[in-house]
């Protein structure tokens, strides 16, 4: 008795702590892209402006119409990307489906094949085809997943897709402006707000991707300050030159 409780113990602490981050849903990657293309983009953006040495309703005007434009694109960009993906995934399932139709008995002894080529053996193997076959939904799934590596159940959605870009962009953006909305008449709190939004984003993504927070973060901020460091060199530059 003690045995079986102790197996019954193991199997729900197995369950339990068995768990696993969703790395196949459509809003992460367009939602963190997103954010750091608005901070980086539109920190960089302004600062370029800005060492042309132009006036603070000039910056707090590119800063926005960088927000929207930038916000729209993004959410454009990734509606068209996922839809296109999803169409591809579409067409390939469509493919699979007719065959699946015309040559039954070809697609079992195809799936048969790939467990075999992972160890099963071959009575055993054909067994298991056989019996995933008679449901023609499960085959197209089961085909769908060993040969083309997707779970049809589980495609991204554009709409989601778009979504987040939009607003995580605009979020992002609207970091290094908000200083001047507030009344700022100077660039570094529009920098320093920025680059600590920078930080915060790579912690934050390591929270999900199980990387140090300090590391991600110090490599946002590195990477978005460079950036505004350049575009601020070229419009000063620039700026004197004109």
């Amino acid at each position: 008795m003690s045995i079986i409780e102790t197996e019954a113990t193991l199997h729900e602490a197995h369950r339990d702590n068995h768990t696993h981050r969703d790395v196949n849903g459509g809003w992460l990657r367009p939602a963190v892209f997103g954010a750091m293309d608005g901070l980086v983009s539109n920190l960089a953006l302004m600062t370029g402006v800005a060492g042309g040495a132009v006036s603070q309703q000039t910056i707090i005007i590119t800063g926005l119409a960088g927000l929207a434009a930038g916000a729209c694109s993004m959410a454009a960009g990734e509606y068209t990307s996922v839809a296109s993906q999803r169409e591809l995934v579409q067409a390939e399932l469509d493919i699979e489906r007719r065959e699946l139709r015309k040559h039954p008995v070809d697609e079992m002894e195809e799936l048969a094949a790939l467990y075999v080529a992972r160890g099963v053996e071959p009575a055993l193997a054909r067994e298991v085809a056989m019996q995933l076959s008679r449901d023609p939904e499960q085959a197209l799934e089961i085909h769908a997943r060993e040969e083309l590596g997707i779970d049809p159940d589980d495609l991204p959605s554009p709409a989601v897709a778009a979504v987040s870009s939009f607003a995580s962009f605009a979020l992002g953006a609207l970091l290094p402006v908000l200083p001047y909305l507030l009344g700022a008449t100077a660039l570094w709190p529009a920098v320093l707000l920025a680059l600590v939004g920078l930080f915060g984003c790579g912690a934050l993504v390591a929270k999900v991707t199980a990387r140090s927070w300090w590391f991600s973060g110090l490599r946002q901020l590195v990477l978005g300050g460079t950036a505004a460091a350049v575009t601020y060199g070229i419009g000063a530059l620039v700026g004197a030159a004109v």
